[in-house]
């Protein structure tokens, strides 16, 4: 309505609205942050938790679990001395053999015959080591809390015989020691990094403040949600899919922040209410980080199609995580601007009725240089991409559990002195459970199996035999799996025995075969789903397709580089098993993103522009705040790369260089090029693919003079 001719104006929303937004998130703050320090409560990183309950070696934990004095720790005992041992060497091993021996008892009695099999304690030939295996109940407590005094009272020994404590449950005490504290850590981490680069972003002693308290507010909530999930519908949540909810939080939740204080801006040179100007910028910037949120969503609620329960619990992790974000960028954050006012920008205040010029800048040269050599842009950027895709011929083999860390434990450490005087005992111990009557039978099957190097009769409980097995060959190589294999399909074929192999290498070998299975589910999965949101949103066909085929490329030569980098730098030893798909979700769904920023403001700018000028548009007015919230997510996920387990820093350094290779390359150039070679035909079969009557119907109408398309 106007009132003479002149354009009515907007009324802005109450003053008491923003005040009312603050007062519920305040509320709901004294709820829900009790219940964030509660997640930690219910994280698990046990085989049992993780692995789906078809998996055979899940089914020999649950069976440990049962019986009476429940599954045990087992600890490898490992003491050498250069120049041979000693009688009194010999003697101490003796002693300490007992000594826990008494103090950690079996928890069910050893069967007649076992001392046929040799004493507990283990010389080595070359007359420079023992070592004996200590079977703890986790009656006792965990790995991590019993692993510790073990070797405290293990020190009292002849000066100069080495001892290490190694063997699964070590491994698993010290893997613990890494994550103990870890969510602090990231988290504490994660808040500095943001705030440095917020600050270095705005400039201003105060504006940096307010998106971190509105993302610390989305992340204690993601927590007691993703807490009240666990405690609802049983949701697995380890250590790493806790800290990466930390990660994507604060990640994605700084974008949107950065986005919408983009629009804000601009709109307070357009309108003096502080809060009419923000319901612009809402309208503005809402729907295109409401379709970032639900691409991202949807990607994550694809994992819950996996078999591995810690991969389909960081779906709905994740999910909740990116909720609270979105909603807390758009009503809390938003609301604290609109009550600080214009002032929070100080020193460089937007004012109403300012002449804005708008100038080329950096972005707007960058469109105006690929408008010109659009083939040399999408060539030379399609070469970058497809030498970084050259390192995937690198070493991308699976990372053993022992090349975890970034600095060897004793427990480490302590496999390698066990294989360099105990050769014959390279491998993990391994537990067979089998029917009573059939555990003889099942025992020389097993001995005489290839890469069995030992195997022991152990207790009968529960209408169960146990057998434990030590394998030839070093812990979670091919080798090692290949026995397992072996052992399996020969203990299967006893008819009535219901033989199960389980133990430490064998669920790493079952938790890669899932998620192997899970890749090839989750996958095509994701990148159809994230297809149909790009369309939706979109409303074309080939702008989607072309969309996710960058984004394809654009994973493959991150992937490509940072294996380089892992392999030829770092000189890690293999790729961790969960770092392809988690890295695909991240990279797919948030590289996704950003392309969703520019095209969608593409396509708005389209209607009024055409699609040449439409692009350059966008990559002019998006392409610096874009760029900031690449750097912003890139810097989060850097984190993890600087916590001391590989697989963390895999992710990490996977994942931020594939965002930045999104942001300044692939959305910055590759897509503006292609979409200037293409045309107007990338919107089809919307109107915009259309072609207009020119104005002068005697020559037709080339790209390059599409005029503007009405609404």
């Amino acid at each position: 309505m106007s009132v003479n001719g002149a354009p009515a104006r907007e009324a802005p929303p109450g003053r008491w609205v923003p005040w009312l937004v603050i007062g519920l998130w305040l509320v709901l703050a004294a709820v829900m942050v009790p219940l964030s320090g509660k997640l930690s409560s219910v994280t698990t990183d046990r085989a049992v938790d993780t692995l789906p309950a078809g998996a055979e070696s899940t089914k020999v934990a649950v069976l440990e679990d049962s019986l009476p004095g429940g599954e045990d720790n087992t600890f490898v005992f490992v003491y050498h001395r250069a120049g041979g041992l000693t009688g009194a060497d010999r003697a101490t091993v003796e002693r300490h053999y007992d000594a826990f021996a008494k103090q950690y008892p079996p928890k069910v009695p050893a069967p007649a015959g076992e001392d046929d099999e040799g004493p507990p304690t283990r010389p080595s030939t070359d007359g420079q080591a023992m070592m004996f295996t200590l079977d703890v109940s986790t009656t006792y407590g965990a790995p991590e809390t019993i692993v510790g005094p073990l070797r405290d009272a293990a020190k009292d020994r002849p000066a100069g015989l080495e001892l290490e404590v190694t063997g699964p449950a070590a491994i698993d005490g010290d893997l613990d020691a890494v994550f103990d504290g870890i969510d602090l850590q990231v988290f504490l981490t994660t808040v500095i990094v943001v705030t440095l680069l917020l600050i270095l972003t705005y400039r201003s002693p105060v504006l940096w403040f307010i998106p971190l308290v509105a993302v610390g507010a989305a992340a204690l909530t993601a927590m007691a949600t993703v807490y009240l999930l666990v405690k609802g519908f049983g949701i697995v949540v380890n250590d790493q899919n806790s800290a990466l909810l930390t990660i994507l939080v604060f990640g994605v939740g700084t974008d949107y922040a950065l986005l919408l204080i983009a629009r804000y801006r601009e709109a307070l040179h357009h309108h003096e209410n502080v809060r009419v100007a923000m319901v612009h910028a809402l309208r503005g910037a809402a729907p295109a980080i409401v379709a970032s949120a639900a691409t991202v969503v949807a990607g994550l609620l694809c994992l819950l199609v996996a078999d591995l329960n810690s991969t389909s619990g960081l779906g709905p992790i994740g999910a909740a995580g990116i909720l609270c974000a979105l909603v807390a960028m758009l009503t809390l954050f938003p609301a604290m601007l609109v009550v600080l006012g214009r002032r929070v920008f100080w020193p460089a205040i937007p004012r109403f009725s300012t002449a804005v010029q708008e100038k080329p800048g950096l972005w707007g040269r960058l469109g105006t240089a690929i408008s010109r050599r659009r083939w040399v842009a999408t060539l030379g950027s399609l070469g970058v991409l497809g030498v970084l895709a050259i390192g995937l011929t690198g070493n991308t083999g699976a990372l053993r559990e022992q090349d975890q860390f970034l600095n060897a434990p004793e427990s480490v450490t302590g496999f390698t002195v066990l294989r360099q005087h105990f050769p014959e005992l390279g491998g993990q111990p391994m537990t067979i459970f089998t029917r009573p009557a059939y555990q003889e039978r099942v025992l020389d099957i097993v001995k005489g199996t290839p890469g069995v190097a030992v195997a022991v009769p152990g207790g009968t409980s529960g209408g169960w035999a146990d057998i434990s097995v030590f394998p030839t060959d070093a812990p979670d190589t091919v080798a090692e799996y290949d026995t397992i294999k072996r052992m399996r399909t020969a203990v299967h074929a006893v008819n009535g025995a219901e033989a199960i192999v389980g133990g430490p290498s064998a669920e790493n070998l079952d938790t890669e075969v899932t998620t192997s299975r899970d890749e090839k589910l989750v996958i095509p999965l994701v990148l159809a789903v994230v297809l149909i949101i790009l369309g939706l949103l979109l409303r074309a066909i080939v702008a989607p397709l072309i969309l996710m085929a960058t984004v394809i490329v654009s994973f493959a030569a991150a992937f490509g580089g940072s294996v380089f980098v892992f392999d030829t730098i770092l000189g890690f030893k293999g790729v961790d098993y969960s770092v392809p798909l988690l890295a695909f979700l991240f990279l797919v769904a948030l590289g996704v993103d950003y392309n969703i920023f520019l095209a969608s403001r593409a396509r708005e700018e389209t209607v009024r522009l055409g699609t040449r000028d439409g692009m350059l548009k966008a990559l002019s007015a998006t392409g610096g705040v874009i760029t900031s919230a690449g750097l912003v997510l890139a810097a989060t996920f850097a984190v993890l790369a600087t916590l001391p387990l590989v697989m963390l820093i895999e992710v990490g350094f996977l994942v931020a260089f594939g965002v930045l290779l999104d942001a300044l390359l692939v959305r910055s150039v590759l897509v503006p090029a292609l979409t200037l070679l293409i045309g107007r035909r990338m919107w089809w079969p919307s109107r915009l693919s259309r072609p207009v009557e020119p104005p002068d119907r005697r020559r037709p109408l080339v790209e390059d003079e599409e005029p503007a398309l009405q609404r």
